[in-house]
């Protein structure tokens, strides 16, 4: 779990707000990311549940890219309870140096996922 949850909160706001058309709210008692229509591209949780877990969710193309994620870095990702099966990835953020470049990228892959074309348009990353 991540000793600083406020700066890991902060930090992903601010890549997250970053992108256009993208507004934070609460869901279920944790802040999300999401743009317009109310598509969530983004959440953080900490200790969701008692599990002891720090981490970004953000979305993924599918259960094969959370698949090859999780085997090519099983400390960094997990699948998370809930919204896993629906493709969301969680990245831990307890590290003692959490890559905020690396957070970022796959926060802007999330955020294209959902985005509108004129979105895209007005550009991500």
């Amino acid at each position: 779990m991540s000793p600083d949850y406020d700066g890991d909160l902060e930090k992903l706001r601010a890549i997250a707000l970053a992108l256009p058309g993208t507004a934070e709210k609460l869901s279920h008692g944790s802040p999300g990311f999401l743009i317009e229509k109310g598509r969530f591209f983004a959440y953080i949780w900490h200790n969701h549940h008692s599990d002891g877990e720090t981490a970004v969710i953000v979305k993924t193309t599918g259960a094969d890219e959370q698949e090859a994620l999780i085997e090519a870095q099983p400390g960094l990702y997990f699948k998370p309870p809930y919204l896993g099966p629906s493709g969301w990835m969680a990245i831990r953020t307890d590290a003692a140096e959490t890559d905020w470049d690396h957070i970022g990228d796959r926060v802007a892959q999330s955020w294209e996922m959902v985005a509108p074309r004129r979105l895209l348009e007005m550009g991500g990353r």
